[in-house]
């Protein structure tokens, strides 16, 4: 049996990473046989989480896990730590002194609860007080049923969560309203108010984009780049000197990392360290899921046989949210960034093998079940489990950001 998982992110009001909703899946069909899909969340996750690890996806952030009332009535949450999670208990969850009764003990233990796709109705204010988060759909109701609604509620010590944030004008709005954690496409889809024109500080980093995404590298240009900034030079090194790569000795110079390290995997760490000091103040969960994206779409190609120099695939998931990095929509930013035309079809139209690799790591991230096996059905010819690797993609691309914030 497969299990398939997809994590969204949930910001704070800084626009910092404050959890992941984790969804599982048992398949495409969403459920086991004979049981609904909340049901079958709740058995997946207190099956496979201690293969997993919850802590594992989240990266030691809040999972907001789903679970049916059966479960939360005997007790399925109590398998996980209550420091990890919250329990997520949905509208569509039939009311009963069993589910209140549950609700209070879960409470008691430690647990903090959320009421999720709030609907607003007065029958779940019983409820109120042993619930922490109260997640809000804003596509569902106007501006004025949102503000009533959070005026009733202002006494009780919750925290509003808003659920499917498009634009930076909602989350300002849901913000004076009093909401102080978002999810939805607002970060990684900004407006394009205005065209942020990248200063010429970056032209070195631009240069360095070019040289990652060469056939061959030149490697007297790289250090002529490198030199012309210090930082820069010490970041490489500090990346290259981590504990993603096994060696007996350090490596001390640009030389020896490309020697060590070989042409193909020290122009990913060329292009990662590029694309993070290109990020100035954008959201650092940005990063972060494109460095997933970028581990995810190379252990594509890898799987596929695709040749490794240059990693296209790794940079096609790398600059996958450029534009939210950036503020620029991602055309304009392209004609820019001197990247392969391979790589920018992808990017622009989901093109070409690469294209399909960015697909289907979408499919992940938004738990597209169904989409996820067709796209691995047209790469490999065979359906199949993915989930291993992109759990691998997650782990890798969050002790890379731990050891860029203690360097």
């Amino acid at each position: 049996m497969y299990c398939y998982l997809a994590r969204q992110p949930i910001l704070d009001q800084h626009k910092n990473l404050f959890g992941y909703e984790l969804l599982f899946r048992d398949g495409v069909q969403n459920s086991f046989p004979n049981i609904n899909a909340d049901e079958a969340t709740s058995k997946l996750i207190t099956e496979h989480h201690l293969l997993m690890g919850v802590e594992k996806i989240t990266g030691g952030h809040q999972a907001f896990i789903n679970f049916s009332a059966d479960t939360l009535i005997h007790h399925f949450p109590t398998s996980i730590d209550p420091k990890s999670m919250v329990i997520e208990v949905l509208e569509t969850v039939p009311i009963s002194m069993e589910l209140l009764t549950a609700c209070r003990e879960l409470h008691r233990m430690g647990y903090q609860l959320a009421l999720d796709d709030h609907d607003f109705d007065p029958k779940w204010d019983i409820f109120l007080p042993y619930i922490s988060f109260i997640k809000v759909d804003v596509q569902q109701f106007n501006i004025l049923q949102i503000s009533k609604y959070v005026s009733r509620v202002k006494h009780h010590p919750v925290t509003l969560l808003a659920e499917k944030v498009e634009t930076q004008a909602e989350f300002e709005k849901l913000l004076q309203l009093g909401f102080t954690l978002f999810q939805g496409y607002f970060f990684a889809r900004p407006e394009m108010l205005k065209h942020k024109k990248i200063a010429s500080s970056k032209l070195n980093l631009l240069l360095l984009i070019a040289e990652s995404s060469a056939i061959r590298l030149d490697f007297e240009k790289l250090t002529a780049i490198v030199e012309r900034d210090l930082g820069l030079s010490y970041k490489l090194l500090r990346f290259v000197n981590s504990a993603s790569f096994a060696r007996e000795q350090p490596i001390g110079s640009l030389k020896h990392a490309m020697v060590y390290m070989g042409e193909g995997e020290l122009k990913k760490f060329i292009a990662l360290l590029a694309l993070a000091n290109l990020k100035e103040d954008g959201p650092d969960e940005l990063l972060h899921m494109s460095i997933v994206r970028a581990r995810f779409c190379d252990q594509l190609a890898a799987m596929m046989g695709d040749a490794d120099n240059p990693p296209a695939a790794f940079l096609t998931g790398l600059f996958s949210l450029v534009d939210a990095l950036l503020e620029q929509p991602l055309q304009l930013l392209l004609d820019d960034l001197p990247i392969l035309p391979e790589i920018k079809a992808a990017l622009l139209e989901h093109q070409g093998r690469l294209g399909l690799y960015l697909l289907l790591t979408k499919a992940f991230e938004n738990g597209e079940w169904e989409q996820q096996q067709q796209l691995t059905m047209q790469l490999f010819g065979k359906t199949g489990d993915l989930s291993m690797a992109y759990l691998d993609a997650v782990s890798w691309a969050h002790g890379l950001m731990q050891e860029a914030a203690g360097g």
